[in-house]
Parts: structure tokens; sequence; C-alpha cells
């Protein structure tokens, strides 16, 4: 069975983001996955990433990284090579989000060097033109998110189907095999049964999970919402 996917970016909300907050968000998240099935990704800030791996021990809920940067492991003060990441034990990457932008050569260094090493890539897009464009570099996911709606509590599967359906359209021309998904504004169980029913395998979520009063509920509504769009 084809399993729709929530993943969850933590961003760096504060306090929400972070210590017990991030680690309970996480728990809920396991828990969500056992009752439902559907494939989990959480994305919390680099300073939580060992205790997120933690929570989710011994589980199929996989741990990203929110971004990493184009660069050799060295004397690169600040930057986040994609090496760092591996060893810390984390099972795949966010590439481009809007709030981190990345060159298309970039996006391309990291998808490859990400490949060599385990690791998925999930490259973020603000266009289907764009969707298309980084789908060609064989991504594992692409995720279509109009900035304009990040964050708003408004989702791009009801204020901007077309954004969703012409995302998938023009990403399944020039690559069959990535995963789409979309996010913006994402924030209840029917926005993410639209988000699937417009032709996309999942949902990509911040605010509208880490900054809910009950991040369980909100999640277990969404994954049952895309299980009933399935």
């Amino acid at each position: 069975m084809v399993k729709p996917i929530l993943a969850v970016n933590f961003k760096a909300y504060y306090p929400h983001s972070f210590g017990g907050n991030a680690y309970r968000i996480a728990l809920d998240a396991v828990r969500v996955w056992r009752e439902t099935g559907v494939e989990v990704i959480l994305a919390p800030p680099f300073t939580e990433l060992r205790r997120i791996l933690e929570a989710v021990s011994g589980t199929e809920v996989k741990v990203y990284a929110q971004h990493a940067d184009p660069v050799e492991p060295g004397a690169v003060t600040g930057f986040i090579p994609l090496e760092g990441l591996k060893d810390a034990g984390i099972h795949g990457v966010i590439l481009n989000h809007s709030e981190h932008k990345l060159r298309v050569s970039e996006v391309n260094y990291l998808v490859k060097k990400a490949k060599s090493l385990g690791l998925k890539t999930l490259v973020c897009a603000d266009t289907p033109e764009t969707g298309a464009a980084v789908a060609v570099l064989e991504p594992d996911m692409v995720a279509v998110e109009p900035p304009e709606l990040i964050g708003t509590g408004v989702s791009v599967s009801r204020a901007k189907p077309e954004v969703v359906t012409n995302s998938v359209n023009m990403i399944r021309r020039v690559n069959e095999k990535v995963t789409v998904l979309t996010g913006a504004g994402i924030s209840n169980g029917e926005d993410a049964y639209m988000a699937v029913k417009l032709g996309t395998m999942g949902v990509l979520v911040a605010s509208g999970i880490v900054k809910a009063k009950d991040p369980y509920q909100v999640m277990k509504d969404m994954a049952e919402g895309m299980l009933k769009a399935l």
C-alpha cells in the first residue's frame, strides 16, 4: 500500500521547536505513525537532532536536517556539511526552503552528495516551474510551497489549488519517480486531504503542527485526511 507522507518542519519557533517541547512533538509523531501507518518525517533545528533521533529510536519515523551547506568538511566555520549530519544519524535533509534558499548548482551538488552518503533529499520549490527544474536533479521528494502562504494558516490546497495540480503535472513531465509534496498554510486534516486529492503524496507542515495547542491531534487529523484521500 502506498503511504502518504507527513513531513513536519520544526523551523526555529521558540520555545515550541526546542527542548522538551520538541521532544514531546516527536513522541506525538511516533504515536501518530503507530496508529495510522503514514510515513512521518521530522525536521528539528540542528540543536535538537540527537534529542529527536532518541525520541524516535526503534520506529520508522524519519529525522531530517532543515538544511545543509554545499561545502566539503574542513575550515568552514559555521557551515553544516552533509558528512557531519550523516554522522549525527539523520535519514535525510531538506534543501532550498524559501527561508534558506540555494542556487540550482548548489542543490545539484547536495542532492548528488546526499545520494553518495545514503541520505534522502526533500527539495523545496516556490513555484511549479521551479519544482520541475529541481525535479530534473532527481531528489527523492519535491515540495512546492508558495512563500506568500507560508505561516498564514491559509492552505495552498484551498487558496491556490491550481498551484498544486500544475506542480504535479509539470514535475511528472520531467521526473515520473520523484515524490511530490505540497505545503504553505496547511493547518488541518481537510487541508491535507485536499492536497492529496489534488495529486500529491503528502504535505510539508510547520507552524500548523509545531505551534498547535495539541500537535498530536493535528498530526492525527492530517494523517487520517490523507489516508481518506487515497
